[in-house]
């Protein structure tokens, strides 16, 4: 298992594609905190429209800002970790990668640990952009940072977990749909459309704010604890590890439709 860890990693940081990922996502989340901290710091912080607007406190501006990579950067370790499967299967790989370890569960595992990993860089790398951007900006306007308080640390280490976990559920989704092109392409629309509308109609009504929590999206924001969804009024999170429970939940039923499915059927 150690070796096809080691080996499994070895593919994933020895391509351009994550690197070139992890530097767009870094720049991308540096660009929206320090935008939001500097929208969210004149006058009287509000989100949502003028009649229903919700007022954040300075201890909530803080938390979206520091955790806006879980509300919108997840695309980035959901796309690397779907590389996993699917870039063996363009570039027909898979047959050598099964001839040398033809326990196909095993290969799954140190996919999704070495996906994990690989996450994990994401995660503390499109936090630390968001803290590098938005402290600079609220400490430049005179605001608060509250990175003194224990609670801030705690909210930005589940918040490179939830990112490590996204990765994870690339992993999983990378077993069902071995495209390249189909898995950016779900990824995205999914991302930056589906879910954020979906978010929005359900929360419009009484029961749907329930059921929205539930999505992918949310969950891994209830993981940080922080969301800019959940500070403009847009439904409740879960607890963190409640959160936690559901993505992993959406791996685990990804992973093992995959397990019988596409690494069941004969692979030449």
């Amino acid at each position: 298992m150690g070796a096809a860890m080691v080996t499994e990693y070895r593919k994933l940081v020895t391509t351009r594609l994550w690197w070139i990922l992890l530097a767009a996502m870094a720049v991308y989340m540096a660009f929206l905190a320090a935008g939001l901290g500097w929208a969210l710091s004149q006058g009287t912080a509000t989100t949502g429209a003028s009649d229903d607007a919700v007022v954040v406190s300075p201890q909530e501006v803080v938390r979206t800002v520091y955790t806006i990579a879980v509300s919108f950067g997840y695309v980035f370790p959901l796309i690397v970790g779907g590389m996993s499967f699917s870039s063996e299967f363009r570039h027909k790989t898979i047959t050598p990668t099964l001839l040398a370890e033809p326990r196909r569960t095993v290969v799954l595992l140190a996919k999704l640990a070495s996906g994990g990993l690989l996450g994990l860089v994401f995660g503390v790398v499109g936090t630390v952009a968001c803290v590098a951007a938005g402290a600079g900006v609220l400490g430049l306007l005179g605001e608060p940072t509250f990175l003194g308080e224990a609670s801030t640390w705690r909210t930005l280490g589940l918040s490179a977990l939830a990112l490590a976990v996204w990765s994870l559920l690339g992993v999983a989704l990378g077993t069902v749909i071995t495209s390249q092109v189909a898995i950016v392409v779900i990824a995205l629309a999914f991302t930056q459309f589906v879910e954020p509308i979906a978010r929005v109609v359900l929360g419009m009504t009484s029961w749907g704010a329930d059921v929205a929590s539930f999505l992918p999206g949310a969950a891994g924001e209830a993981i940080s604890g922080g969301s800019f969804y959940a500070a403009s009024g847009m439904g409740t999170l879960l607890s963190w590890w409640q959160g936690l429970l559901v993505l992993l939940g959406y791996v685990l039923v990804l992973a093992l439709v995959g397990r019988f499915t596409t690494l069941r059927r004969d692979i030449t």
